[in-house]
Order: C-alpha cells, then structure tokens, then sequence
C-alpha cells in the first residue's frame, strides 16, 4: 500500500521546521536575557536551573479539601483530552515550585537589588499585575488555577512601560513574576479547599506554563 506522501521530504521538513522553532525560542530567550542585562551564558543557566527546578516541589502545609465533581472536563474536550484522575484523599498538600517559584523570586529580588527600580514603582506594577492575575484566574476542581496565558505578561510589559520605561524589561519580569505568584496563586489559596486536588503547587505547574516565561514573555513585549 501505497503511503498518499513520500516520507522522507515529509520527515525534512518536519525536521526543518523543528530547527527554525528552536532557533526563534532561542533567539527570543537571548533577547529577553540581554534586556535584563545577562549575558548568554548566565542567561541560559537561569532557564537550564529553572527547568531543572521545575520537577521540585517544596512541601510547605497540608489543608482540608472538597472531593471534585466526578467529571473535570468540559464536554466539548472530553475527546481531545486525556485527563488522568488523581488520587485524593480530602487533604491538599501545598508546595513551592522551584523552578516556578522560588528561582524567579529569587531573580526578581536581585533585579531589584541592582538599584534601578524603586521600592514605589515596584510595589505599584506588582499590585496592578497581581490585581489582573487574580480577576481572570479562576480555579479548576481537580486541576489547579488557571489563567490565560498571555494576558499577565501583556499587563506587566503595559505597566513597565508606564511606570518605568526606562527600565521597562526588569520591572516587567519582576511585576509579572510576583504579580502572578501574589494574584493568581497567594490570593487563590482560598478556593484550594474547593478544588478536590491533592496537590497545589505556587509557581505554577512547570517553568514552561508558569511563573518564569510569564516573566520573560514580559520582558520581551516591554
């Protein structure tokens, strides 16, 4: 049987397409490290540390729970997706994320230490982000919090640029970092008992979709 393609120029150019993706994804990261004022090397062993972190979470307190609803998945979806049921047992355990939380605290507590940004400014752009993060995030029974992804980073790259345009790239990340960490995770601690989860993570549920690109995405829309 004949195959209605001829695999190799398919296989080409899928793996074409793959390279010019990685070089785009790399390309844009090194922009947003340079906007930040670090070099390449320390640049990408921020992200290598991040991804790394990402599989860590730190436990930090259990809390009593609602078991979830018995189907989590909107109807329209139920045959694009394959949601795996967790166990639970009427108990959340909450954590840190490493890669999405502590690291890019840890960052932004740097990019404020080197003086450029003031202790106003800062507290103002992560109240205004941290006030969109927590309007549009809404809790996912069985799931988690869940948000659009652009939107934070759309918000805090607008208030960098307003308040501080001069030094819009750091006060991006760290308003985009800390304002979704203090909006959609710290604030929403309240709707985990509702959410049936054994397991609520801050940071997020990887560097990916979480805390950390939110913040480089930021910096690049600055």
């Amino acid at each position: 049987m004949r195959l209605p393609f001829a695999p190799r120029p398919l296989l080409l150019l899928l793996a074409l397409l793959v390279t010019l993706v990685t070089f785009v994804q790399f390309g844009a990261l090194t922009l947003a490290f340079d906007k930040l004022g670090l070099s390449a090397e320390s640049g990408f062993l921020l992200l290598f540390v991040s991804l790394f972190g990402s599989a860590i979470n730190l436990p930090l307190f259990t809390v009593g729970a609602e078991a979830p609803p018995t189907e989590t998945v909107p109807v329209a979806l139920r045959g694009l997706l394959r949601h795996t049921a967790r166990e639970f047992h009427g108990r959340t355990l909450i954590a840190i994320n490493v890669g999405g939380g502590v690291i890019p605290v840890l960052f932004s507590l740097y990019l404020i230490g080197r003086g450029e940004l003031s202790l106003s400014t800062v507290v103002a752009a992560v109240g205004i982000v941290a006030l969109v993060s927590y309007l549009i995030s809404r809790p996912l029974p069985g799931i988690g919090i869940g948000m659009p992804i652009f939107v934070a980073p759309l918000a805090a790259a607008l208030t960098a640029l307003l308040l501080k345009p001069e030094h819009s790239a750091a006060l991006a990340y760290v308003s985009g970092t800390l304002g979704v960490l203090i909006g959609a995770d710290l604030m929403r601690l309240k709707d985990i008992r509702r959410m049936g989860t054994p397991l609520a993570a801050i940071g997020g549920a990887g560097t990916f979709d979480g805390i950390f690109m939110t913040g480089i995405v930021a910096v690049l829309l600055a």
